[in-house]
């Protein structure tokens, strides 16, 4: 737990993803403790098409580790602009850095995002060390 990163800039849920807001483009990943804990990512698959819309709550993608596999949500609403294609042929890039080259897409806003069910890194940590 204590090498486990959460960078100030992004916001968490409970359910292991993160967002970054930059304008009106919100990147979304897993955090490092949600690559830790599924171990050696194998497989990512989308649920959703570049320039598909996607809704708070929706299954936007899977990821397959060797001991399980995950589903991944949205938390904001809007039209996916970008799928991060390279972690199709390289899903372990995940483990590695899961907050720089393994963004899982890139989602234009529809409006401003609700953003009061996530957590800033500090409550993330503590949510996870409780785990």
């Amino acid at each position: 737990m204590a090498d486990l990163k959460f960078p100030e800039d992004l916001k968490y849920a409970k359910s292991d993803e993160w967002v970054r807001i930059e304008g009106d483009i919100a990147t979304v990943g897993i955090s490092d403790y949600a690559q830790d804990a599924l171990n050696d990512i194998v497989f990512v698959d989308y649920k959703v098409d570049k320039g598909g819309s996607v809704a708070v709550g929706d299954e936007i993608a899977i990821i397959e580790s060797v001991k399980a596999a995950s589903e991944i949500y949205s938390f904001v609403s809007g039209t996916v602009v970008e799928l991060n294609a390279a972690l199709v042929d390289a899903p372990e890039t995940i483990n590695t850095d899961p907050y720089g080259e393994a963004w899982l897409m890139k989602i234009k806003l529809d409006g401003a995002p609700d953003l009061s069910d996530l957590m800033d890194a500090a409550a993330y940590a503590k949510h996870c060390e409780g785990r």
